[in-house]
């Protein structure tokens, strides 16, 4: 099974990712993750963190001679902003005097929750791993699944829908969202120019405000086959996997298949996607049944139906305001503001490049799952055997 996990704190020396599961023979472009890296730091409306950090995977294990072997494969990844703090978070007991405390809990962060919950006398610890600083070795984990679905024709890539009360009016191709991965300058990831233009406008109002905006990204599997995921047990439905993949990302609060929201305040005729069969089969189609639409987001009865899959995350605004709001000191309980540590005030692309890494992992498990295969060889003969068999369906 395709597992990974991470570890390390936001100030702490590195961040590390784990994944196990991998087959042997998978080709690691290295250039191709820390590109995704990179992807992760851009946005308009970062903080002063990402002028700091530039992220590169140091892989310690699972590859040699440019190829997966089978076994767990680690990455770690600096924190350059560790040396300002080696003496605030050491390992040993060091010197008390010179903690940091996050002596006021912020609103719609984890720390009055995480602080309860492990009986800390101030929010410190809570912050160093709840921030969204651990998505990045996230993104570090996705970058492999995403090579390995590459491997057979399946691509994860997302795009920004809406910024605050901006959004895109129109629905957009897979072209043009897979061709936002090749810019080297990111305003918002919205494939739209005057689209993004009024999205900048919604973060320079927040700029100038001391406050926080949030937004909609869209991630899209491109080229999924029918049949992933299952009806059968509810705990396999693959648009529950993918939500529960999403949502698990930090400051999302809703996640929707397709088009969920709106199909709720529609009438059936409206919203299901009629099928039709093509006589001969499509160009660069895995099976002769034609959809005209595709509110099902590609996900029917828990299970990929062949169309693209589009997953939506809807993000809170980041819970670090310069203008802080109202809270308590956890040492007196008395008002005072919320604490602030340097922040972002937008971070919509960046959470769409973290969001395209988890549903790539989710789904390049349920891939492994059905197809098996202990090299990569192994695995495509399955794969390539099934796509031939939905073909002639």
């Amino acid at each position: 099974m395709l597992r990974f996990s991470t570890a390390g704190e936001s100030h702490g020396e590195s961040l590390i990712a784990l994944v196990s599961g991998l087959p042997a023979g998978i080709e690691v472009d290295l250039d191709f993750i820390n590109r995704e890296l990179w992807r992760r730091q851009q946005g308009y409306g970062r903080g002063g963190r990402m002028r700091i950090e530039q992220d590169t995977a140091h892989i310690l294990s699972g590859v040699r001679h440019g190829k997966t072997i089978g076994s767990p494969v680690a990455m770690e990844i600096e924190n350059r902003d560790w040396k300002n703090w080696t003496e605030v978070l050491p390992v040993e007991k060091g010197d008390p005097a010179k903690h940091k405390a996050v002596a006021s809990p912020r609103p719609g962060h984890a720390d009055l929750a995480g602080a309860l919950k492990y009986d800390f006398p101030d929010a410190r610890y809570v912050l160093e791993r709840a921030s969204a600083r651990e998505s990045t070795a996230r993104v570090a984990a996705g970058a492999l699944a995403k090579l390995l679905l590459l491997s057979l024709g399946i691509d994860v890539a997302s795009h920004v829908i809406r910024v605050g009360h901006a959004q895109l009016e129109r629905d957009a191709g897979w072209e043009e969202i897979a061709a936002l991965r090749q810019k080297n300058e990111v305003l918002l990831g919205c494939v739209d120019s005057e689209a993004e233009a009024r999205m900048k406008e919604e973060v320079d109002k927040v700029l100038r405000t001391g406050d926080t905006v949030g937004g909609v990204f869209e991630v899209v599997i491109h080229n999924a086959p029918a049949g992933i995921g299952t009806h059968a047990n509810w705990d396999e439905r693959l648009d529950g996997i993918l939500t529960q993949a999403v949502m698990s990302l930090q400051a999302v609060k809703a996640v929707e298949i397709g088009r969920g929201v709106t199909a709720a305040g529609s009438f059936g005729s409206e919203v299901h996607d009629a099928i039709g069969y093509a006589s001969e089969l499509p160009e660069g189609a895995r099976t002769r049944f034609t959809r005209e639409r595709n509110n099902a987001g590609g996900v029917e009865g828990g299970i990929s139906n062949g169309e693209d899959i589009i997953v939506r995350g809807h993000l809170k605004p980041i819970s670090t305001l310069r203008r802080p709001l109202q809270s308590v000191r956890f040492d007196t309980r008395e008002e005072t503001k919320a604490a602030y540590e340097r922040s972002d005030v937008c971070v919509v692309p960046a959470a769409g490049v973290a969001a395209e890494a988890m549903v790539a992992l989710a789904f390049a498990r349920l891939v492994l799952e059905k197809f098996g295969g202990d090299s990569l060889r192994e695995l495509k003969r399955n794969y390539d055997g099934y796509i031939e068999q939905i073909r002639a369906y």
